[in-house]
């Protein structure tokens, strides 16, 4: 077994230099314009997926992959790329992330090209395969943009910074459905992708000129060893989760990716112990700051991208609403993160994390519990409510999550912290996607029957299968009654009602989970232990 290593974190620069040297506000800008490419494309493609569903004949489980895809890439290598910033430079890592997924967004609106292009492809296919490749690169500018931060800014100011990065990405995550929209109605869903075209430009030459570069200065190489233990087990986790309800809970297949996982993380832990340079420091955990966080924004991510995802379809689907309208729709919350977010990283500076966080989650309860009350033909006042709430309730956690798991990591890892903090992010918002569509879709099932009444039984099995297909997008097939498009509707509402209600209930948990957060501590000269 490898003797632990300590290494001396470097002091926090004093508050006339920044870590990298340059200004450290046009760092934040510079590095701001590259991940609004990536949380814009985390929930614009929630308005989109109506049209993309109709356009390309997707089923549910293919919009599932859109998304999960696309997460389950980002979950899956974050980490990785993190340390790989650590080691070759976040400047340089963060630039390529830029790149590659600038290009990979313009391949995806052109997917059905590339169908015609490559045999047995499918337009669908060839989505899915783009969005992985996206969630890739989107891994890659992630954590390299927090740690380019981290070192950055003096220690003093990194709540300040946190808030102000705070409200970007809460507004380019809250902006993405109203963006969306403006596309779709006007353009295309394929301009959804097109559009980090130019943002992925601008982003480049701005990275080139303003950001400066920074590394580890203790770490000479990649745990391969672990990156590939960690991905599998990741890999294992998210791909059991999406693919159970097919399968079988129970079904041999099933139970056979839960033992991969469950095997992979055990040897992946056990490999960190004893490596000289483990991919992820296991000492981070003994901060029960950073371990916490880190469960915090996996359970916040699970319960918000797992319910969001239905919205655009009630909108759509069940509300008859134009893709313009249905962003318009989530304009409070766009709104109210501009506000909150910095509100937010004053609150934490104020009163610390445990109380801020912890109130946050309790709104964000009670605005998940209104949405779960949501009528079928809710009218503005009754959807924008629990938006604006929402907004308020997730931006002291965002905030104050990433500044107690990057904050509080020496600045030698801090590209491993930002990997850490966005992975967890994207686990739970792929988890929460794959299991909140399963219960939304077990509940229709169990729902549709009685809201068809006596004409249930004369429908024979393979069209009741189909109902219930249609049932998931919010959308009952045309030509049918109108008694059983109202069926379709009402079961559609029963299965989103239960999702918000089982995030109602992730989000009150988590909020007695940040009793025991402790208040954050900046780790500079605290000795790093590397194995």
């Amino acid at each position: 077994m490898a003797h632990a290593k300590a290494v001396d974190a470097p002091s926090s620069p004093g508050p006339a230099k920044t870590g990298t040297g340059g200004n450290p506000w046009l760092v934040l800008l510079a590095v701001s314009l590259g991940v609004i490419m990536v949380m814009l494309d985390g929930t614009v493609v929630g308005i989109a997926n109506p049209v993309i569903q109709t356009d390309l004949k997707a089923s549910l489980s293919d919009l599932q992959w859109v998304t999960s895809g696309y997460l389950l890439a980002l979950a899956v290598f974050l980490i990785t790329a993190g340390k790989l910033g650590d080691l070759f430079g976040h400047k340089r890592i963060f630039l390529i992330g830029v790149a590659g997924f600038a290009i990979s967004s313009v391949g995806i609106g052109l997917s059905a090209n590339l169908a015609d292009i490559i045999p047995g492809v499918s337009p669908v296919g060839a989505l899915i395969g783009l969005r992985v490749l996206q969630g890739l690169f989107g891994a890659l500018l992630q954590p390299a943009a927090l740690a380019l931060l981290r070192s950055a800014f003096p220690g003093e100011k990194l709540n300040q910074a946190m808030g102000a990065w705070g409200a970007i990405i809460g507004l380019s995550s809250a902006a993405g459905p109203i963006v969306g929209g403006v596309l779709v109605e006007n353009v295309s869903w394929e301009s959804v992708f097109f559009i980090n075209a130019p943002v992925g430009v601008i982003a480049l030459v701005m990275g080139i000129f303003l950001i400066k570069d920074s590394r580890s200065k203790t770490l000479a190489r990649i745990d391969w060893l672990g990156v590939v233990l960690l991905s599998g087990a990741m890999f294992s986790l998210v791909w059991t989760i999406i693919k159970a309800p097919e399968w079988g809970w129970g079904d041999s297949t099933t139970l056979t990716f839960v033992a991969a996982f469950v095997v992979l993380i055990a040897a992946f832990i056990l490999w960190q112990s004893r490596a000289k340079q483990p991919l992820v420091p296991l000492s981070l955990f003994r901060n029960a700051s950073i371990s916490i966080g880190t469960v915090l924004m996996m359970m916040v991510a699970f319960a918000m991208f797992g319910a969001m995802f239905f919205l655009g379809f009630f909108f759509q689907g069940v509300h008859g609403l134009s893709p313009l309208d249905a962003g318009l729709r989530m304009l409070p919350m766009s709104a109210g993160m501009i506000v909150a977010s910095p509100l937010a990283g004053m609150a934490i500076g104020k009163l610390g994390p445990k109380i801020t966080m912890a109130a946050g989650l309790l709104i964000t309860a009670f605005s998940m519990f209104l949405m779960s009350q949501l009528s079928i033909d809710a009218s503005f006042i009754e959807s924008g409510i629990p938006f604006l709430l929402l907004a308020f309730g997730l931006s002291p956690v965002f905030v104050g999550a990433t500044e107690i798991i990057v904050g509080n990591a020496p600045v030698e890892l801090s590209g491993v912290a930002g990997g850490l903090q966005q992975s967890a992010m994207q686990v739970g918002g792929a988890l929460g996607t794959a299991i909140l569509g399963a219960v939304m879709a077990s509940e229709i099932s169990s729902k549709l029957p009685g809201y068809l009444g006596p004409a249930a039984q004369a429908i024979p099995p393979a069209q009741m299968e189909g109902l219930e297909k249609a049932a998931a997008f919010g959308a009952a097939p045309p030509g049918l009654p109108q008694q059983i498009g109202d069926a379709v509707h009402h079961a559609f509402m029963d299965g989103m009602h239960v999702a918000f209600l089982v995030s109602t209930g992730i989000a009150v948990l988590t909020a007695l989970l940040t009793l025991f957060v402790k208040a954050g501590r900046k780790s500079e000269g605290a000795p790093v232990h590397m194995g």
